[in-house]
This record gives C-alpha cells, sequence and structure tokens, in this order.
C-alpha cells in the first residue's frame, strides 16, 4: 500500500473521529424518589417530609457503560427532579454510595441520542423501617 493511500486512509479516519466529538450532546432527565418507612426526624425533633437536603445526601451518577468509570455527579434539586447534557452513548445511572450504603436501588441504563431527551427516573428505598 502506498503512503499516500495509507495518509488518506488516516486522514479519513481521523476526519470521522473528529465529526463524531462534535455532535451536540442529548439529555437525561428524571426525578429522584427516595422511599422511607418513616419520616424523617429533624434535629427539632418535628417530622417532615423529603425536602432539598435529604436529595443532596443521595448523589445520582451516571457512569460508563461497563459501570466502572464515573463519567458525572448529579444531585437533585429541591423537588427530586435532575437534568443533565451528555455526549451521545450508552450508559448506566445509579446512587453514589450504592454498595457501601444499605440503600436499593437498581442501577438503569440508558442511551444518549443527539438533540434528544430520555427520562430516567430513580427510585431509592433507604432501607428505614
Amino acid at each position: 500500500m502506498s503512503s499516500f493511500l495509507k495518509y488518506s486512509i488516516a486522514v479519513c479516519i481521523f476526519a470521522l473521529a473528529v465529526g463524531m466529538a462534535d455532535e451536540p450532546p442529548g439529555f437525561v432527565e428524571g426525578h429522584l424518589n427516595i422511599i422511607s418507612g418513616k419520616e424523617v426526624e429533624l434535629a427539632e425533633g418535628n417530622a417532615s417530609a423529603i425536602r432539598a437536603e435529604n436529595y443532596a445526601q443521595y448523589p445520582l451518577i451516571i457512569l460508563s457503560q461497563s459501570g466502572k468509570k464515573e463519567i458525572v455527579r448529579i444531585i437533585a434539586d429541591g423537588n427530586g427532579n435532575y437534568r443533565t447534557a451528555l455526549p451521545p452513548g450508552d450508559y448506566v445511572l445509579d446512587v453514589k454510595g450504592h454498595g457501601r450504603r444499605h440503600l436499593r436501588a437498581r442501577p438503569q441504563r440508558f442511551t444518549i441520542v443527539s438533540n434528544q431527551t430520555v427520562r430516567v427516573d430513580m427510585n431509592v428505598d433507604t432501607g428505614v423501617r
């Protein structure tokens, strides 16, 4: 194979790779639902419904398709909603510390497509009864 042909093939492969990297992002959004058998006790001793501070205790993480590399960490807003942009590809949504704490949450696989939004809701059972 001539060096010109090898160079041309390399340039084409590079152009394809750069073109893919320039794809507009897609979005993932959803709702974090914290399930607890009893109401949350506040420092003053008053029981309260789930509040913004409670959502911060359960950060969501988006992992690579293999589930090994953390891509981004998300904190749901005061209503439990979240949204973030991601490059097109396959990902896994999980809860940070899921394996170390007594939480019950099922990691969820999803795919991001350029200029589209995918909805992935996450239920977290705190195990507190």
